[in-house]
């Protein structure tokens, strides 16, 4: 590797957007049966994708190979599945497990080596059950479960690189995302923070679009705002409580001189 690909190229600030998360199917009953263990009700698939999806694919996002970037990708399961640190070396990123409960799974993705980036961790909500407008759990039978189709839970999310080394942005760069689509085509995925899209989530496979990059982006605009507020109204509690003990580190010094 020559010598200025090792240089970090200040002032500059690349991204790629990825989603994360999982689709969740019901079993049925033969499917149950055959497993080890009947007391599972559902299959599910945990992944790491690019955010755009492949035309007509089944699958949410997944339209661009990551391994250009990501290393490898580790799963923790749950301490009740075999072998639950599960290490994806390569494409597709992902976990495919049956189960009969939810929990939150981390998910380190380890960058190339010629990113000379430390690993990032997201953390996931395993989804099994079908979504509600509040977010609550509801848990409906099995059967009805199944005849609504499939679940799916995503999260857009943007890895920022800051002043990249020239060799990795030389790769990034070689590798362009493929642009979400402006407009809506499919369903689209689910958010807490938006009860009215439960409706627009129904009818197949859901897809991110500009638009929802756009509503992610400004809800994380408005959370950094909320936690830089957070911060400052910290600061200036600290503040006042240094200035307060230090009146009565004063007082006390006096009251011991004159005592």
């Amino acid at each position: 590797m020559a010598s200025n690909d090792r240089v970090r190229v200040r002032g500059v600030e690349i991204h790629r957007p990825i989603i994360y998360g999982n689709t969740a199917w019901v079993l049925t009953p033969k499917e149950r049966e055959a497993l080890p263990s009947p007391d599972h009700t559902h299959r599910w698939t945990v992944a790491v994708r690019s955010a755009a999806s492949a035309p007509d694919s089944e699958i949410v996002g997944g339209a661009d190979d990551l391994s250009y970037f990501i290393k490898r990708v580790t799963f923790k399961l749950h301490d009740t599945y075999p072998n639950p640190n599960r290490n994806v070396d390569k494409p597709p990123f992902e976990v495919s497990e049956t189960g009969w409960g939810e929990f939150e799974i981390s998910i380190r993705i380890t960058f190339v080596q010629e990113s000379g980036e430390k690993a990032i961790t997201f953390y996931h909500h395993l989804k099994l059950h079908p979504w509600t407008a509040s977010g609550e759990p509801e848990i409906p039978p099995l059967e009805a479960a199944a005849k609504m189709g499939p679940v799916h839970s995503w999260q857009y999310d943007e890895i920022v690189f800051h002043d990249p080394y020239q060799a990795f942005l030389n790769i990034l760069t070689a590798h362009p995302p493929t642009p979400l689509p402006k407009t809506k085509r499919r369903p689209i995925p689910f958010h807490t923070a938006n009860p009215k899209s439960l409706e627009a989530s129904k009818g197949g496979t859901p897809e991110f679009t500009q638009e929802m990059e756009k509503e992610e982006a400004e809800r994380l605009d408005t959370a950094k705002q909320k936690l830089a507020q957070e911060h400052s109204r910290l600061v200036d509690t600290i503040v006042k409580k240094e200035k307060e003990l230090d009146a009565l580190k004063k007082e006390l010094d006096k009251a011991l001189q004159t005592s």
